[in-house]
């Protein structure tokens, strides 16, 4: 029987909550040359900006509104007329336009940043919902500071905002304050005390301050949010957003525990998270999950060995499932015979056992002074180990094949008689074998086949 799987709603906010990351502002062109990039990877809704907020990101807002007619375009607006109509301005020409506004809600916001009391917050936000509706059908709202705002406050705003038309009620974990058991908890509550919440859809923003966002996002679709708010590569604010990528993975590896889907196109990903790296500037950290140059790269000699004999002994999803070309194997000192072996291979070179032994030996000494060694390195390394007055151990050329070299031999030089049969190799000494705690293990069938596995194994790293 085939279960059933929830639809979630992924809104890319890179191009404004991302893009007040520091560094990573975008002009007009920039933002909508990804804009096109993030149609391309098919996300449900873009936030193309604040029009409010300056000229630039106006004309930004309204020429993305213009040109990308599949998904929704979002503008964010502050709780204030002049800032909803300046949205809807940028926005009327979409195919599908959503006004999208926000208020805080937290005491210290109220207190410190607004300077107004919950009463005025609760009006200020039910006016400003209701007169966007009356510009635009699709209205989301945002209490800012969810996660610290007094969650029977909280409840009544979302009442009120529903009452006045919101169709989205997005909960935002403004400042990464909250953690997934919690933040499942508040979904779930808000899902139980709201009026009409079965009308509208409810959505999840979250920051990375303490390294949680996608844990909180994805704690959140478990209680019920339909949408999760994210961005590529996770920038934004501070430590950023929740990553897009690392979501709509999660939910992709594992289905066993998140029965969800989304439309996002896998193999864009990269793309998207590439161009947006060169748009801005700002590189991808090495060790970023799905899109960082190391997501798909093995150093250690262990890992090396099992992913040239099956990927999956360590790696969780392929390269290409995300639009990465491949896994690379980087040569440094924890990598072993078989990957440098492989490697040689590639750059035209193979040799018995000993001689890659030998090269081996220099190379790991080489890997200790230079941290990676790169292909020209490798070369370098090669012709000075198998020079004449080097090593006496010969390199072995790939070879030609059997009917080739007889075709190119001359009469003369043909064998009369066939070659020698080689010495077969001698089994590799194994001592008595013990699992992980010392037990002894017993005794294979095949000593001889027990041997030649743990040979490879033990040569290959």
């Amino acid at each position: 029987m085939t279960v059933e799987r929830a639809r979630i709603t992924v809104f890319d906010t890179t191009l404004r909550d991302g893009e007040q990351s520091p560094g990573c502002s975008m002009n007009q062109p920039e933002k909508l040359r990804l804009a096109h990039q993030l149609d391309r990877l098919g996300v449900d809704v873009i936030e193309a900006g604040f029009p409010v907020a300056s000229d630039g990101d106006f004309e930004s807002v309204k020429a993305i509104a213009a040109a990308v007619r599949r998904p929704i375009i979002a503008g964010l607006a502050r709780a204030c007329r002049p800032d909803i109509e300046r949205a809807w301005e940028a926005l009327k020409d979409a195919g599908r336009p959503r006004i999208h506004v926000f208020l805080a809600t937290s005491d210290i916001h109220l207190q410190y940043k607004l300077r107004i009391t919950r009463d005025q917050c609760l009006a200020q936000a039910r006016d400003a919902v209701r007169f966007a509706k009356s510009l635009c059908d699709d209205v989301e709202f945002s209490p800012e500071d969810a996660t610290r705002t007094d969650p029977d406050f909280l409840c009544h705003v979302l009442d009120a905002v529903v009452e006045a038309g919101a169709t989205t009620l997005n909960v935002p974990d403004t400042v990464g304050y909250t953690v997934p058991s919690e933040f499942g908890d508040l979904i779930a509550t808000i899902r139980q005390r709201v009026k009409g919440i079965g009308n509208v859809t409810i959505s999840a923003h979250c920051h990375n301050d303490l390294g949680m966002a996608v844990a909180n996002a994805l704690a959140a679709v478990a209680a019920g949010a339909r949408q999760v708010e994210c961005t590529i590569n996770g920038i934004g604010e501070r430590a950023g957003n929740a990553s897009l990528e690392e979501i709509v993975m999660a939910m992709r590896v594992r289905p066993d525990r998140f029965a969800y889907e989304t439309g996002v196109v896998g193999d864009q990903i990269f793309a998207a998270s590439q161009m947006l790296s060169e748009i801005t500037g700002v590189p991808v950290q090495p060790n970023k999950a799905i899109t960082g140059r190391n997501a798909f790269a093995h150093e250690a000699g262990i890992h090396q060995d099992g992913v040239l004999k099956n990927p999956l002994t360590y790696e969780i999803m392929t390269p290409q499932s995300v639009g990465v070309p491949d896994s690379k194997l980087v040569l440094g000192k924890h990598s072993g015979r078989h990957a440098l072996g492989m490697r040689c291979e590639q750059l035209g070179y193979q040799f018995d056992r000993r001689a890659l032994d030998d090269i081996y030996r220099r190379f790991v000494r080489l890997a200790d002074k230079i941290k990676k060694v790169e292909d020209h390195h490798l070369l370098e390394l090669i012709r000075d180990t198998h020079k004449p007055s080097g090593s006496a151990t010969p390199l072995i050329e790939p070879i030609p094949s059997a009917k080739a070299a007889a075709a190119n031999a001359p009469a003369s030089s043909l064998p009369a008689t066939n070659p020698p049969v080689p010495e077969p190799p001698k089994p590799f000494p194994v001592g008595p074998q013990t699992n992980a705690f010392g037990v002894p293990l017993p005794a294979h069938a095949d000593p001889h086949h027990e041997q030649t596995q743990q040979e490879d194994y033990l040569w290959g790293v």
